[in-house]
């Protein structure tokens, strides 16, 4: 079974049945899959898609318009900003992103949004804090 994850600007199946559009994340997951949950940006427009993937220990930040993979945060472990099964996402009004982890992680970890900034080669995957 590989992942995928159904998300788009509009709904996937319009109200008169027809597709509209999705994109694979991890397409080589097998197992679990990698799209365990979903969350929006809280900015008004809601620009952008955090995508929990427990399997791959890892959030998917997503471009929503065009459903490209920007970057993503996290790696497998127990520190600060890793995860072990990163399970449910959410975000809260003031764009804080908060994560919960199943098996034998068992935590919640909150994650402070500091603003936006552009996604660079240097940037990409950093795990807080910086090595």
């Amino acid at each position: 079974m590989t992942g995928s994850c159904t998300c788009a600007t509009e709904p996937t199946i319009t109200r008169d049945g027809e597709f509209v559009k999705e994109v694979r994340i991890a397409p080589e997951t097998l197992g679990d899959g990698s799209v365990w949950d979903i969350a929006f940006s809280r900015d008004p427009g809601q620009r952008h898609l955090y995508v929990a993937d427990g399997k791959n220990m890892k959030v998917y930040v997503v471009e929503r318009s065009t459903l490209e993979v920007l970057t993503s945060f996290g790696d497998g472990g127990r520190q600060p900003g890793q995860f072990f099964a990163v399970h449910s996402i959410a975000t809260d009004s003031a764009g804080n992103i908060y994560t919960t982890e199943t098996y034998e992680g068992k935590r919640l970890q909150k994650f402070v949004y500091t603003g936006m900034g552009p996604v660079t080669d240097e940037n990409q995957g950093v795990v807080w804090p910086a090595r």
